[in-house]
């Protein structure tokens, strides 16, 4: 996999050179429709990059301005419990890197593991639990490339204070209650059980999900800055189940709460992106 070959076919596309990406999750591609002067490439037409496969990821890329700024706008991801590597669910991040990107704006739909929590909250990720990374899935396993980043790049914080700073100010500005949290990284794709889940609120988790964590790391090593944001589409807090939803019962619910939400959350991202 080549990064290179992957971003100078994507800078051969564009009118314009971000400094910026937002990455969308579940059901928030939407916030590309927030764009002026919009160019998209489905990931199907970039070198080596992988395609997404879950509903509610489009998987394309965008190009276009949000609030006179500049930005990428990465409408889908891909995931570690589709089959890929964390090299390839990681990949874009370093494509990203290459084109000249400082700032990564990481989105995603997650679980409430906070009981004060309900649907439809926005929470900023203040700190990462990755339980992926920690049980020997890392997307910095094997050599490292110097020109890249450190071998052992430093990951407290992981999430850029000023940034984290500024959404907070945002939200204010534009009356969101905007959750702070700590945010558990699963592999998935089976949700967890309420055992799992009261272990996961025990270690501190306040939302939990399936992406994220790795994609930060990656960043960070690359020496990107980086904002979180989750979008909490259901409450998980281990109590038992009255009954059993399908996995697609589950995703679904997923999917029409990031819609109840994405208005709020693309005001927010906006702003952001305009104090940047």
């Amino acid at each position: 996999m080549s990064h290179t070959s992957a971003s100078d076919f994507i800078r051969s596309q564009i009118l314009h050179s971000p400094r910026i990406a937002v990455v969308t999750g579940s059901g928030l591609g939407a916030l590309g429709d927030a764009l002026t002067d919009v160019q998209s490439v489905p990931f199907a037409s970039i070198p080596d990059f992988p395609r997404a496969t879950v509903e509610g990821h489009r998987g394309e890329l965008c190009f276009g301005v949000l609030r006179a700024k500049p930005v990428y706008i990465m409408r889908g991801r891909v995931h570690f419990y589709e089959g890929y590597s964390l090299q390839q669910v990681t990949f874009y991040v370093r494509v990203l890197r290459a084109l000249g990107v400082e700032t990564l704006v990481l989105t995603n739909a997650a679980g409430g593991l906070n009981a004060d929590f309900a649907a439809g909250d926005i929470m900023l990720i203040a700190d990462h639990i990755n339980l992926v990374g920690m049980a020997g899935h890392n997307p910095l396993h094997g050599p490292n490339d110097a020109a890249l980043g450190p071998r052992f790049p430093s990951m407290n914080p992981a999430y850029d204070p000023h940034l984290r700073a500024v959404a907070k100010q945002v939200a204010q500005a534009l009356q969101i209650n905007l959750r702070e949290g700590v945010y558990a990284a699963v592999a998935g794709p089976s949700f967890e059980t309420a055992a799992e889940l009261r272990a996961l609120r025990l270690l501190g988790g306040d939302a939990v999900g399936m992406s994220t964590a790795s994609e930060c790391i990656v960043a960070v090593h690359s020496g990107m800055k980086v904002l979180g944001l989750s979008l909490i589409t259901n409450l998980a807090t281990g109590e038992p189940a009255s009954e059993r939803f399908t996995a697609d019962e589950l995703h679904h619910e997923v999917l029409a709460a990031s819609e109840a939400a994405v208005p709020k959350m693309v005001k927010l991202i906006s702003g952001v992106v305009e104090q940047i």
